[in-house]
């Protein structure tokens, strides 16, 4: 047996533990600052919400300097009307209002699932320009389908959103199935044209209710 390999198991107990006197700068490529790695330095789930034909689903408390980045997971958000969009809005008055300025872009790629017709193109029909309106999550082009087994999962990102120095960028990312039997791939990005400080967003269908849930997610 070798040097490194009889000092290496010298320092493991049967239970396979490796003993503080195995570890050491040279053996972990001279890194020295692992002690200072935070726990909180990642992801951390702030609160979860579940729509059971719900009007809406609002987060109005955990939005604030906490974090620097808010990351929402949609999974599985079905609407019970047929060929509706999926939208939001944020509010800086704890969600008295929904209705904070703000202007947008989306592109989308897209395939029907018989394997004809796709493409990816800018879809102007679902921008925001300075619009107090409800932004539009998902492109045009039939809608979100209603069927048993459709729907919508993706990810929004919401950045420095308790900022009262800058306007406060989103973009978000969706898969989600149309009407008109085509996969949608959505990109969107934009920005509310505020300084105020954002500390609520309401997410809901263009038109009737909507199942699904949706996780908020703190980033450091």
């Amino acid at each position: 047996m070798g040097i490194i390999t009889r000092s290496a198991a010298n320092n493991i107990t049967t239970g396979g533990v490796i003993l503080p006197a195995g570890i050491n700068d040279a053996s972990v490529a001279s890194i020295t600052a692992l002690s200072q790695v935070s726990a909180g330095d990642g992801i951390t789930l702030i609160s979860s919400q579940t729509a059971s034909s719900s009007a809406s689903l609002s987060f109005t408390s955990g939005i604030d300097s906490t974090y620097r980045t808010y990351l929402f997971k949609f999974i599985n958000m079905h609407p019970t009307t047929d060929r509706v969009e999926f939208e939001f809005q944020t509010s800086s008055d704890g969600g008295s209002n929904y209705n904070v300025t703000c202007t947008s872009t989306i592109v989308r790629a897209y395939h029907n699932e018989n394997g004809t017709g796709g493409g990816l193109e800018y879809d102007g029909q679902m921008d925001s320009a300075q619009s107090t309106s409800y932004v539009r999550l998902t492109s045009a082009g039939g809608g979100i389908s209603n069927d048993s087994d459709t729907g919508l999962s993706g990810n929004l990102y919401l950045f420095s959103p308790s900022n009262t120095t800058f306007v406060k960028h989103f973009i978000h990312h969706i898969s989600y199935y149309n009407d008109d039997v085509y996969n949608h791939n959505g990109l969107h990005a934009g920005y509310f044209n505020t300084t105020s400080a954002l500390n609520a967003i309401n997410f809901k269908m263009s038109s009737g209710n909507l199942n699904g849930t949706i996780h908020m997610y703190g980033i450091a």
